[in-house]
């Protein structure tokens, strides 16, 4: 009993857990699996910081942080000129915070090109922010990636524990998955020797689709228990919940997405628990 009690005091007072969604290819629902993961987590009591790196600012939008709203962004964090304490906005969901995007994201690779150390600007940020006093200390990070492997996604990754992809349903979803895997095999190599794949989430799975099922079994042929066990579905609420500023929990919390979503996190945090015993 005093042992359990210790090792529950261990874990809530770990370090936060920095994890990058990230996916080479787009519109796969990785900013919305950012948006409505870290909403989820929130939900659940965790403490998450949601940090947008993608120029377009899809989740600063998806989560009502207005663009007029946006004079502090991650650029200035990966630029120096702001800490990430500095950025940092509260949402609409308690326990939810995020660093929003800009466009000024677009110009980071030119104007970092002759610094040494523009491949660890997040991980030190993260670093600052996390030995800070802070009054609810973060328990995730959420690193809400680009589309694409530049200085931004090879920062994420440098500064991240793991790596959670989320992967559509559809034909060509093991020939992107297969360029994330070995990208992050090069970053292992180069710039973060403990960098792991979390795991995979299925997302828009139409079970009216027999592709649908045929690319769920080979993933979780390839990949086996890397594969989480939650399946998003294609859901119309999800896809209307950005437009209105929120996430689809707040938007419908009784919907297939958002339940789906609630499943996915307390399996995070299952496979984090397991990961932390181990």
């Amino acid at each position: 009993m005093v042992q359990d009690r210790q090792r529950e005091h261990v874990w809530a007072t770990r370090p936060p857990r920095v994890l990058a969604l990230a996916n080479q290819k787009g519109g796969v629902g990785k900013t919305t699996t950012a948006i409505n993961l870290g909403t989820a987590l929130a939900a659940i009591g965790e403490n998450v910081l949601i940090l947008d790196l993608d120029p377009q600012g899809n989740a600063s939008t998806g989560l009502g942080i207005d663009r007029a709203k946006r004079q502090r962004s991650t650029y200035d964090v990966l630029t120096g000129k702001l800490t990430l304490q500095d950025v940092r906005q509260q949402t609409a969901v308690p326990r939810l915070t995020i660093a929003p995007a800009t466009l000024d994201l677009l110009s980071l690779e030119l104007e970092l090109s002759t610094d040494s150390e523009r491949t660890l600007k997040l991980r030190q940020a993260i670093e600052k922010l996390t030995s800070t006093s802070l009054a609810e200390p973060l328990s995730y990070v959420l690193v809400d990636c680009p589309p694409s492997l530049n200085l931004l996604t090879i920062n994420a990754f440098a500064a991240a524990h793991a790596v959670l992809v989320p992967l559509q349903c559809e034909f060509f979803a093991l020939e992107g998955l297969s360029q994330l895997l070995n990208t992050v095999e090069q970053i292992k190599k180069t710039l973060n020797p403990q960098l792991i794949i979390h795991g995979v989430v299925l997302t828009m799975f139409d079970p009216r689709n027999s592709l649908s099922s045929q690319v769920m079994a080979d993933v979780r042929s390839f990949l086996g228990e890397k594969v989480y066990d939650t399946v998003i579905p294609r859901n119309v609420r999800v896809s209307e919940a950005p437009s209105h500023g929120k996430p689809v929990l707040l938007y419908d919390l009784k919907c297939a997405g958002s339940q789906a979503y609630l499943k996915l996190a307390s399996e995070v945090i299952q496979r984090e628990r397991r990961s932390f015993a181990a």
